[in-house]
């Protein structure tokens, strides 16, 4: 781990630190400051480590409701601030760019922050993984380059809606060298009602006071660049020989009113992993960590099952 001063956690009213939680930095690929929040069991005894992976344009503290409720299950918690995302260091000037140069970057920070916190870290592991973060868990995963022993995943992006001639223009984008530009430009602010990100106002509230308070945690659109390593991973980790040979417990959530993502990549991955519970929670959108109450609880009961199924 890196040696710092700034142990900063962005606090709002509302939005409690998990019980402990504390700020952890260490150096990802190329040598940027990554930061990290570990947060460790409430119960006498640790139930193992859950690794938070959240997905684009997240952060550590909107993580924290997700944290407590692991807590209280009798886990230690890391959550990780992505290259590019939260607090960790930027990749471009511009720190509004949602960029990436390939998800090897994403994935050695996260096997990079495992080995820092060694030891602190108590086994079992189990991996909770959003969105983007679940393209960069499984790819780690099957890759060999971690080692977990469960795996749960809250709408995964395994797939984009693009279609063969968008596809095209982002390599062709990324050859001409335009991959650190915004493949859309900044829109104007979002609203409740314009949100495809779900469908309970509280939560969309904390995140947008949460920006509010700290607008360096903020992310805008993504590059070209994001386009291209995006996929670039999906067909390299999507592929049935690297699936088939992931043979620890797996849930997968998908989000029934989903409208960013591509859930028919889902029932793909699903079907060639060997030991998948795959369910699809009807009537809520892509954050479903982050939807109405009966809908969390949809996607927890599948958690806890696969706790059940891996015996932990």
């Amino acid at each position: 781990m890196t040696d710092t001063a700034n142990d900063r956690i962005v606090d709002i009213p509302g939005n409690p630190r998990p019980k402990g939680a504390r700020i952890v930095w260490f150096q990802g690929v190329g040598g940027r400051n990554v930061r990290a929040c570990f947060a460790p069991t409430t119960a006498d005894t640790a139930r193992g480590t859950c690794i938070v992976c959240p997905g684009r344009s997240e952060f550590i503290e909107k993580y924290f409701e997700v944290a407590r409720d692991l807590q209280t299950r009798g886990f230690a918690v890391l959550i990780i601030d992505w290259p590019g995302q939260g607090l960790s260091e930027r990749l471009l000037d511009d720190p509004l760019k949602g960029h990436i140069d390939r998800f090897e970057t994403f994935i050695g920070a996260l096997g990079n922050g495992l080995d820092a916190m060694g030891d602190a870290l108590p086994r079992p592991y189990v991996s909770l993984a959003h969105s983007m973060g679940g393209a960069i868990a499984l790819a780690a995963i099957g890759q060999g380059l971690i080692k977990v022993d469960a795996a749960a995943f809250s709408a995964p992006m395994w797939g984009l809606p693009v279609s063969r001639m968008q596809r095209y223009f982002i390599w062709a984008m990324r050859v001409m060298g335009r991959s650190n530009d915004f493949a859309q430009q900044p829109g104007p602010p979002e609203t409740f009602e314009d949100n495809i990100v779900t469908y309970d106002e509280a939560h969309w509230q904390l995140n947008r006071d949460l920006t509010d308070a700290a607008p360096e945690l903020s992310l805008g659109p993504v590059t070209w660049g994001w386009l291209s390593a995006s996929l670039d991973i999906f067909s390299r980790m999507n592929k049935p020989s690297v699936l088939k040979k992931i043979d620890i417990p797996v849930f997968v959530a998908s989000a029934g009113d989903e409208k960013l993502i591509d859930n028919r990549a889902h029932a793909q991955v699903a079907g060639n992993l060997p030991n998948c519970d795959y369910v699809t929670i009807d009537n809520a959108m892509h954050e479903l960590l982050m939807e109405k109450p009966d809908k969390r609880a949809e996607f927890w009961a599948g958690f806890d099952r696969l706790l059940q199924r891996a015996k932990i």
